[in-house]
Parts: C-alpha cells; sequence; structure tokens
C-alpha cells in the first residue's frame, strides 16, 4: 500500500493505492519477512504531511511507513532463521526485505504476535517513557490521560496505579469510559462526547491534577490546564485533534506561568538506550495479567486506509492493527 497524494485535510481512501511487487533477492545480512500484522498509529498522519517535523516526510509513491510483526521466510543473516518471529518498520505491505540489524527477534509463545506492536512495543514503551521519565508520578498524584482507552492512554492509566496514583481518563462514548474503569482501572474517566467535558473533568478531580499525559489537544488540553496544580508535568506525545488542519490554539496558555507547569514533548524512538529496561518491565506485567490491553483487528491489506482513517476519528478501540494472514 503506497501514498498517492498527500491529503487536504482529513485523510481520505484515494490517498492510497494497492500494488503488487516483485520480492527481491537477498542481499548479504538481509531478511525477508512475511507480515503477519501491521501496525496503525496517529504518527503516520504527520508523516504524510511535507509540513516540518521530527522526520521526513513519508514519498509518494512509497510503501507507507509503519511497524510490522512477522515470521522470517529467507535469511541472509547469522542471527534469524526461517521461522522467526521478529518486530521491524517493513511498512504496509505483506513481505518485505530488511537488514537484519533493524529487526527485533521475540518470543510469541506465551505472548501473543500482536501484542509487540502494542503494549509491548512503541505504544507501550510511550506510556513507560512518558509516564515515567516525564511525568514523574509519586504515589497518591491525581494523572490524567486523554484518549485513556487507545494503545498508549491504557497503558498510561495502568502502570500509575501500579505506582499508586489516582488515574482519571478522557475517552469518546459510554463504551470506552467503562472500559477504562471497569476493566483497565482507572478511578474515574470522562466521556467527551458528553457536552460537559470540564466540568465533569473538575467533578473528577476535586484535589487537582498533578500530571497529564496528552494525547489529544483541544477541548481535553484547555479543560485541564486550570485544573493542573503547581509544578504540575505534562508529557505531550500527541495532538490528534489537529492532525487534519485543525485549529489547535491553547486558550488557556496562561496557567502555564500560573501554575509555574513543565510540558515536554517526546518520540519514543530517540530514547532507544531505555528500551530494553521498559519492554522488560512491561512484559513482566503482561506475562502476570498486571497490564491488560484491547486490539482492534483490520482484516487485509485492502482494509488498511479505512482502519487508518477511523484510527485518526476515533473509532478504534485500544490498539489499531491489520492481520494480513
Amino acid at each position: 500500500m503506497v501514498l498517492a497524494s498527500r491529503p487536504r485535510g482529513a485523510v481520505l481512501p484515494e490517498n492510497f493505492r494497492l500494488e503488487t511487487a516483485t520480492v527481491p533477492a537477498l542481499g548479504e545480512g538481509q531478511v525477508l519477512v512475511r507480515n503477519h500484522y501491521l501496525s496503525l498509529d496517529p504518527y503516520m498522519r504527520g508523516r504524510m504531511s511535507e509540513a516540518k517535523s521530527y522526520a521526513a516526510a513519508q514519498a509518494i509513491d512509497e510503501t507507507m511507513i509503519g511497524g510490522t510483526a512477522g515470521e522470517v521466510v529467507a535469511s541472509q543473516h547469522p542471527r534469524f532463521t526461517p521461522g522467526d518471529r521478529v518486530v521491524g518498520m517493513l511498512g504496509w505491505a505483506e513481505m518485505g526485505v530488511a537488514d537484519g540489524n533493524m529487526l527485533r527477534k521475540v518470543d510469541a509463545t506465551s505472548i501473543p504476535l500482536s501484542a509487540y506492536l502494542g503494549v509491548l512495543g512503541m505504544p507501550g514503551m510511550t506510556a513507560w517513557y512518558g509516564l515515567n521519565h516525564i511525568m514523574q508520578p509519586a504515589a497518591g498524584n491525581t494523572i490524567l490521560v486523554s484518549a485513556a482507552s487507545g494503545a498508549v492512554g491504557s497503558a498510561v492509566g495502568q502502570l500509575a496505579k501500579l505506582q499508586g496514583c489516582r488515574a482519571i481518563g478522557i475517552a469518546g462514548g459510554p463504551e470506552k469510559c467503562a472500559y477504562v474503569v471497569d476493566e483497565l482501572g482507572f478511578d474515574a474517566c470522562i466521556d467527551y462526547k458528553g457536552g460537559r467535558l470540564a466540568e465533569d473533568l473538575a467533578a473528577a478531580a476535586p484535589g487537582g491534577i498533578d500530571a497529564l499525559f496528552e494525547n489529544v489537544g483541544g477541548a481535553g488540553f484547555d479543560a485541564a490546564l486550570p485544573l493542573m496544580n503547581a509544578f504540575g508535568r505534562i508529557a505531550l506525545c500527541g495532538l490528534i485533534a489537529g492532525y487534519n488542519g485543525d485549529d489547535m490554539a491553547v486558550r488557556n496558555l496562561r496557567y502555564m506561568l500560573t501554575s509555574r507547569l513543565s510540558m515536554r514533548g517526546f518520540i519514543v524512538t530517540e530514547h532507544m538506550d531505555l528500551w530494553p529496561q521498559g519492554l522488560r518491565e512491561l512484559g513482566e506485567l503482561v506475562a502476570t495479567g498486571k497490564l491488560k490491553y484491547r486490539e482492534t483487528v483490520a482484516q487485509g491489506l485492502a482494509a488498511a486506509p479505512d482502519a487508518f482513517i477511523g484510527l485518526l476519528s476515533g473509532r478504534n478501540f485500544g490498539k489499531q492493527l491489520v492481520r494480513l494472514i
């Protein structure tokens, strides 16, 4: 699946094109992988634009970028043999060739392969890093997480609860909010579609908010800033509310000053030195059932564009994947 054109506003199906390609011969050190799952993530919307960002724009007529999990079919690399399960960045394709040094071998015997694209992959590490290294929670703190039913937000709240914090989420709709509280163990969840976002959030955080994990921006971010306690910490992970070009002006920015808040944007792939520690901790929590996750799975490569469009509008529940086999 290639990027056929750059979106003007909302992403449309015609921005993509399905093509057939010939599998190339392997060079020294390369590995051929049959992808079982594709990861769909909000950052991809930014890559589809030519606007200045932290990474190069997705090239037109080239395979859409994206994380993958699959099985080694052939290998010219000494660390990989056919049958190995691996995670990499082979993009929206049924098969791909990669330098073996760019692949991570995973154990899919006790944990499903798909989890390595979610809670045990980039989303899980994003949650782990943002919480521990930016929000710096202490027992008794109240933390707020936007997009709390998503792949990243769901992990943030659960990890915070394990550290003795009070966790409040924001999600869209009664079903998602019920899941956040009843299944994930958050103390409260605010339905941003309910029409009382600011009032409901204030009622859920009578003692204020000590740390915020921001995935969305927009109205939820504006409602949270007046409730932040002095010297609160904000981990700025994403601004999905503005990815289609909508107004992202922060209407309560003055609270950054009056409450002496700290806000830091971050890209988790710039902190690869911490991934072994984070993945080890996350893996233990998943294996023991202390960290739960949910997936929305579309079937087949042709379904990827619609699934991605749904992700950007909040249609997914948990981690959005595409299953290819």
